[in-house]
């Protein structure tokens, strides 16, 4: 029941996002190798005045919160989670909850174990959700490949 009142809800607020398509977020990739056997991987997001996309930890019954999925491989393995910055965290009425996000730009880092000296990217998928004061766009799915480099 909930999931249908929340796609009524997103419906509802994103009615107006098809009238014109929008971007509010653009999406950029850097890997930096810091030793023979790591790399960190970072994904950016910059996010046009006015709105904002939600955190990893945004809990349930609330808007979608922003996932990485690496692709499984062979030659690298994740250490750890995927880290944000601290993000703001307010009240909001379309959730009826409190919400954790951020605006104008974050930097998501991951830190992944090199099992082969010859890895050359590291892929995946991210979903994201972008909302501003009056709506919400629908959730969006990018498939991302960034090169390691030397």
């Amino acid at each position: 029941m909930k999931k249908v009142l929340f796609a009524a809800i997103l419906l509802f607020m994103s009615a107006g996002a098809f009238a014109q398509i929008e971007a509010p977020v653009k999406w950029s990739y850097a890997a930096k190798k810091i030793s023979s056997t790591e790399a960190v991987v970072f994904l950016r997001a910059t996010i046009q005045d006015g709105w904002h996309i939600y955190s990893q930890t945004v809990k349930d019954g609330g808007p979608i919160k922003t996932s990485f999925t690496f692709s499984p491989s062979k030659q690298y393995s994740l250490i750890g989670q995927t880290i944000e910055p601290t993000p703001v965290t307010k009240y909001e009425t379309s959730f009826s909850m409190n919400v954790s996000y951020f605006e104008k730009s974050v930097t998501f880092q991951q830190k992944i174990k090199l099992k082969s000296a010859n890895v050359s990217v590291v892929k995946g998928k991210l979903e994201y959700m972008t909302c501003n004061d009056k709506k919400c766009l629908p959730p969006d799915d990018i498939d991302f490949s960034i090169p390691l480099g030397k």
